[in-house]
């Protein structure tokens, strides 16, 4: 089985763009799959790079009626295994930087204290 990774290039113009190197280098095209909220996208173009076999050129147009006020991610998955290759998060509407700051540092917290309890769980039962 191949694994697949996929490097963000840019945003431009509305389109995420990233190459996706580890492809199948017989021409047989990977399949990817954009998700917004459990939904799949039908907005992906993937085109293999001429100059480098097992390479290709990813481009996702984000649909404008998707964005709204607030948080937006798109994660980008492998269509054959369902790992998640990649993601994307797009903010737009009033500037949240404090709320966002305040439920990451929450967020890193329950972290914490889930993996030390996974962590104790784990030796406890060994």
């Amino acid at each position: 089985m191949i694994e697949l990774s996929l490097t963000k290039t840019r945003i431009q113009a509305g389109i995420w763009e990233g190459i996706l190197t580890g492809g199948p280098q017989d021409g047989d095209v990977p399949d990817l799959q954009v998700t917004h909220l459990g939904k799949t996208l039908n907005t992906v173009a993937v085109t293999p790079d001429p100059d480098a076999p097992g390479r290709w050129q990813v481009k996702i147009a984000i649909p404008p009626e998707l964005l709204s006020d607030g948080v937006q991610t798109f994660l980008i998955q492998n269509g054959a295994t369902g790992e998640t290759l990649n993601s994307f998060t797009v903010v737009t509407g009033e500037p949240l930087g404090d709320d966002i700051r305040g439920e990451m540092d929450l967020l890193r917290a329950e972290l914490d204290m889930l993996k030390r309890a996974f962590r104790r769980h784990c030796n406890e039962t060994m």
